[in-house]
């Protein structure tokens, strides 16, 4: 359900090989994530372009990520315009912070705009 690759800046790119995130795979999603990111203590940035599908479940499912992080932000880019609808309909892109893509993601501080999606 996801690839995980470090960068050398120590940054944790997971990237979502579902095309859905939803009742039927919320759960293996979270333990994904959970085992993804357990070891690691710094910037989680998760691609999630492949994902075309989200319902509530799969919100549900981000949120619990988010949570996992303990106090950290999760980062999320390369939204398909499906995805993008149901974050801005919720309002969840005012809790977590979306980025174009991958490479802006990494290029990303504190002082620019994060919501260039």
């Amino acid at each position: 359900m996801m690839q995980i690759n470090e960068t050398s800046s120590g940054v944790l790119v997971l990237t979502l090989t579902a095309k859905r995130i939803d009742a039927a795979s919320a759960v293996h999603f979270k333990d994904d994530f959970r085992e993804a990111t357990a070891a690691h203590s710094g910037r989680v940035v998760m691609d999630l372009g492949s994902v075309t599908f989200m319902d509530s479940s799969g919100l549900g499912a981000m949120v619990a990520a988010l949570k996992a992080m303990g106090g950290r932000k999760l980062e999320l880019c390369k939204m398909t315009a499906a995805v993008d609808k149901v974050f801005r309909l919720t309002r969840m892109d005012k809790v977590f912070l979306l980025h174009a893509d991958v490479e802006h993601a990494l290029s990303f501080n504190d002082s620019k705009d994060v919501d260039a999606a």
